[in-house]
């Protein structure tokens, strides 16, 4: 018994000891949360809920190398619609938008956004652009169709096989118009905006990227 505890206390004491930490900076329009080997690192503070959110979060976690990112984005949406600004003159498709970066404590790049993430689109909606000038747009139905699913069981973890998945689709700086906490963050050349391959219609994003 002696032996088996003493094996396994080694084992904890090694896996602490090649350990890191890493300061992560994202920027979301509107929410995100990011995890690291399938353990949730971070996330915007300011809820789904909350129509205009374009704050940007910076924190530190630790992972063991290698180790997979994973990152939910959301784009605010009233409905399954997936409209915004609904019965107003404003009435509108939002649109979404994503950008990251992971530093060591050396402030060296260990990982940005770019195309090698691979991306899942969970929602989309609406299923026609013309649902954003229908005069009472109604879930399901004409032009407001939509697509949804629940994230795949396990899509955090180190083990998923995410290889259907996919690639981001990188945008620039005037596609997403990037607000509010943006211009707070330095961000490395290399940080591209990504999302999927519509930023209107593409509500909601599950994205992984293997980090060595």
């Amino acid at each position: 018994m002696k032996h088996v505890l003493g094996g396994a206390l080694t084992l904890v004491l090694s896996t602490a000891a090649t350990a890191e930490t890493f300061k992560a900076d994202v920027w979301a329009d509107n929410w995100f949360a990011l995890y690291a080997k399938g353990a949730k690192v971070g996330e915007d503070r300011i809820s789904i809920a909350t129509e205009r959110s374009f704050n940007a979060e910076s924190f530190t976690f630790q992972a063991e190398r290698p180790f997979t990112l994973a990152i939910i984005a959301k784009d605010f949406k009233e409905n399954d619609t997936g409209l915004e600004y609904i019965g107003t003159r404003k009435q509108q498709m939002g649109d979404g938008g994503l950008i990251l970066q992971i530093k060591n404590t050396a402030g060296d790049i260990v990982a940005v956004s770019n195309s090698d993430w691979r991306c899942k689109v969970i929602h989309n909606a609406p299923s026609s652009k013309a649902c954003a000038k229908e005069r009472n747009p109604r879930v399901g139905q004409g032009a407001c169709g939509f697509e949804a699913s629940t994230p795949p069981r396990g899509w955090t973890a180190n083990y998923f096989d995410d290889s259907d998945w996919p690639n981001a689709t990188e945008y620039q700086k005037r596609d997403v118009r990037p607000k509010g906490g943006y211009t707070k963050i330095s961000w490395d050349r290399a940080a591209e905006f990504i999302w999927g391959p519509d930023l209107e219609t593409n509500n909601t994003m599950l994205c992984r990227l293997k980090v060595y």
